[in-house]
């Protein structure tokens, strides 16, 4: 076995290093986009920033992990096999340090050896690299060797093994650079970045346990389960819990990477169209989860209704939505996917799904009917990318308890966000009032409402939360009243215009 290679540079100089926050790391990430910028589309910077990344991350855990052996065996150590002191197998010539000793055929040294660690390590690392197939490192009329080495000198400078940062810190900037490349690509961010805050309230209304399964059918960049481990608060009790599926090849990757940089170790990510080929089955049947969570893309064509109406797991409870939008098939495939004793379930949709009729009305009839729908949240609009559509919350439980048996929480929660210019966001202040507005489970003016499902009955099965939200009463002004403020008003203007003139012509500014 060889010995750790260690040409790398602290990113803080020689000596003990300050303490490094999350957004210094990030800032030291972003970088090497400028140094991509030019050649490189801004669309394209996580197809190149995401894989060398994790190049590096795996570069510097085998080291540490190489030290950490001989620290403990001696020379005995180059005596084990390499996966018994490794997480992960680097070929001879892999290497971080390997590359950065190249001058010429840059690209090619970083694809052959980012292929090498994925053949080396087929069950874990299969396709974390290769899924950026948009990636053309060898193409020296946009990469000359020149920049490749200037990119991996940069990254070189920053160490991100295991013992250099917390997880949360190696973690977090990776989510803010997620987040970045987010607000570089407006047109498509949605499919792969949902704000933190939102992704915070749906783990809190699910409050996963220790020991629990949580599972997320279109699970993006891999936020939400990052975010059930994080609640968890233990490690060890989340190794084989965390399940994800996503459609789009090069995303899967990110999440699998973006787990690993949390630290996170032992979970299932998976590659491929949940609505039409659900990937994790039990002996033919779906199998089912503790805690399900989703933020699915919204109104989704051409899903696949046709196969979905005769759907072999019996995921069309309540019916087959039309082509035209799934929003109820992803909902239905999540409801077939909770435990029938502890499944919780909390995804994000578009608000159409409270008040549409048709196919959807009835649907939502059985939904109702059901008794799993416990809280229902409407947002504020804006708070996603990529989409002007308002989106809400809904929270589904198979065991209630029995206090909320047979009623439903209704929150308008359109009024809590804080307004930026150029999205609407929500903070950890304001996830905390929605998440108390749930947990207090009773009427609030303006903002919440318990209904029972007789009161749901009554309205023909709409959800729409402002039908049933009790409003301030309002303040009954007389039209002499109104007539009186407005020349009020008025003469106040007539008066400050009057002011400002004499002023600029005393001041020579304007002559009459």
């Amino acid at each position: 076995m060889p010995e750790a290679k260690d040409k790398t540079m602290p990113l803080f100089g020689q000596g003990e290093q300050p303490e490094t926050t999350s957004q210094q790391l990030f800032s030291h990430l972003f970088e090497a986009c400028n140094i991509l910028r030019g050649p490189i589309n801004q669309d394209e910077y996580k197809s190149y920033v995401t894989p060398i990344l994790f190049f590096k991350r795996v570069s510097d855990v085998y080291d540490e992990e190489t030290a950490l052996a001989f620290q403990e065996y001696g020379q005995d150590a180059s005596e084990y096999d390499e996966l018994e002191i490794h997480t992960f197998a680097i070929p001879e010539g892999c290497h971080w340090n390997d590359v950065r000793e190249q001058s010429i055929n840059v690209g090619k040294a970083i694809v052959d050896a980012m292929m090498g660690i994925e053949r080396a390590n087929p069950d874990t690392l299969s396709g974390v690299f290769s899924s950026f197939d948009d990636a053309n490192w060898t193409d020296k009329s946009k990469l000359t060797d020149e920049r490749l080495k200037n990119l991996i000198e940069h990254m070189s400078k920053l160490k991100v093994g295991n013992k250099d940062y917390p997880a949360d810190v190696m973690g977090d900037s990776y989510e803010f650079l997620i987040k970045k490349f987010a607000d570089l690509s407006k047109r498509n961010a949605g499919e792969f970045y949902t704000p933190r805050s939102i992704v915070k309230l749906l783990i809190m209304l699910l409050a996963p346990k220790a020991g629990e399964s949580v599972y997320d059918p279109a699970c993006g960049t891999s936020g939400m389960l990052i975010e059930a481990i994080r609640y968890i608060n233990n490690e060890k009790s989340t190794y084989g819990k965390m399940y994800g599926q996503e459609n789009n090849l090069a995303t899967s990757a990110i999440a699998r990477m973006n787990l690993f940089l949390h630290g996170a170790r032992d979970f299932h990510i998976t590659q491929g169209d949940t609505l039409r080929s659900p990937n994790y089955l039990e002996r033919g049947s779906l199998k089912t989860f503790d805690c399900v969570v989703a933020n699915p893309p919204f109104s989704l064509k051409n899903w696949g209704a046709e196969q979905f109406s005769s759907d072999i797991y019996g995921r069309n409870l309540w019916g087959c939505p039309t082509d035209s939008n799934g929003d109820f098939a992803w909902l239905q495939h999540m409801v077939k996917s909770m435990n029938p004793k502890t499944g919780r379930c909390a995804v994000v949709l578009p608000q159409g799904v409270l008040f549409r009729g048709g196919k959807e009305g009835e649907m939502r009839r059985q939904l109702v009917e059901s008794d799993k729908l416990e809280c229902v949240i409407t947002l504020v609009g804006g708070v996603f990318y990529s989409t002007g559509v308002s989106a809400c919350i809904l929270f589904l439980n198979n065991a209630k308890e029995e206090a909320h048996r047979g009623r439903v929480c209704l929150i308008d929660a359109s009024g809590i966000y804080t307004p930026q210019r150029a999205q609407n966001i929500m903070t950890e202040e304001d996830i905390g009032k929605v998440y108390a507005l749930y947990t207090g489970y009773q009427d609030v003016v303006e903002r919440c409402r318990v209904v029972s499902l007789q009161n749901i009955r009554d309205k023909s099965y709409t959800l729409a939360v402002n039908n049933y939200i009790e409003k301030k009463e309002q303040e009954t002004v007389l039209p002499a009243e109104v007539r009186r403020r407005y020349f009020e008003a008025y003469n106040a203007v007539l008066a400050a215009e009057d002011a400002m003139k004499k002023l600029l012509l005393e001041g020579g500014y304007v002559h009459e």
